[in-house]
């Protein structure tokens, strides 16, 4: 025979050898780091399970609602009509006693950062979930409106039920409607991961504090940004790269940056915003006004204004000769 490698040698492991990493040495680093961390965020150990709401767990919630509040299209592809009130009871229990859970958490959490009791997070928690059980029908109105502004706003819709199987922008209302609802509620770290959601999958950062009102159209959407404070009224129609941001951030006598001040844009009802424009600051867009591709604005502009690069670029030139 000839010489060759043996699979040893020729750095390929026998099948039943175990590879070693030197784990014990591993997880004490770690064990080390976070105690290190916890130490320094002054935070006490904690007895019992997890300390904070989960992901994955608001993923599989958000799935539910979208399902009870569409059966029809974004339920169980099985699903037969005259079983949709079965399914959306069944669903409706299943996620709200899953929602119960974390808020409670958050709930406890919140307690625990500021140094409070925590009294009785399950009433407080039920009372919390009772009220957004409620507002799912109107919930599921207004996205009916986003639904509809999509279809007549973009001729190649073939159909609304193309719009909500396949629009990201509808996609992403779908989640910001439940997150405003929530952060209205006073769980914004909830509010905040069902956000994320929806950021992550379609490219579309909406803070769940932005108030949008009904008929709210993103027309491709990757890359658009709407701050915490955004007030956005009804049929506003924007594209995508568009941002609705802060001018600047207000800082304390400390240094620190003062939190929950109106810093974002209201966007009156009927206007439109294309492709790439930034509109910063606490300014006003007046009703029935069109913002263009690209403009950069920081100043308010009345009703009916038609605003674009070049007459953007005028006016801050004029300003600065002025």
């Amino acid at each position: 025979m000839g010489a060759g490698l043996s699979g040893t040698a020729a750095g390929v492991l026998p099948i039943d050898a175990a590879p070693s990493f030197d784990l014990g040495s591993v997880v004490a680093q770690l064990r080390a780091a976070r105690e290190r961390w916890r130490a320094g965020q002054q935070r006490p150990r904690e007895p019992g399970g997890r300390e904070l709401p989960s992901r994955e767990a608001l993923e599989e919630i958000v799935q539910g609602l979208r399902g009870a509040l569409f059966p029809m299209r974004l339920g169980p592809p099985d699903l037969r009509q005259e079983s949709e009130d079965y399914y959306v009871g069944h669903t409706l229990d299943t996620v709200l006693n899953a929602l119960l859970g974390q808020l409670r958490l958050e709930l406890r959490h919140d307690a625990r950062q500021h140094g409070r009791p925590d009294l009785d997070s399950y009433a407080q928690a039920l009372a919390k979930v009772r009220a957004f059980a409620a507002a799912l029908p109107q919930i599921r109105s207004l996205l009916d409106s986003d639904v509809q502004a999509s279809f007549r706003g973009d001729p190649a819709a073939r159909s609304v039920d193309e719009v909500l199987l396949c629009y990201p922008g509808i996609e992403a209302m779908i989640h910001h409607r439940i997150a405003h609802r929530l952060y209205r509620l006073g769980v914004p770290l909830l509010a905040r991961i069902v956000a994320e959601l929806a950021h992550g999958k379609t490219g579309i950062d909406i803070h769940p504090g932005a108030e949008i009102g009904p008929g709210f159209f993103i027309d491709h959407g990757t890359g658009v940004v709407i701050g915490e404070t955004a007030v956005i009224g009804e049929r506003v129609r924007v594209y995508q790269a568009v941002t609705l941001g802060a001018k600047r951030f207000p800082t304390d006598e400390k240094g620190d940056l003062q939190k929950g001040l109106p810093r974002h844009p209201i966007v009156e009802d009927d206007v439109v915003v294309y492709a790439g424009a930034t509109i910063l600051g606490r300014i006003t867009i007046g009703r029935g006004s069109t913002i263009g591709g690209n403009v950069w604005l920081t100043r308010s502009v009345p009703p009916g204004s038609n605003v674009t690069q070049a007459n953007a670029h005028n006016e801050v030139s004029s300003e600065g000769r002025a």
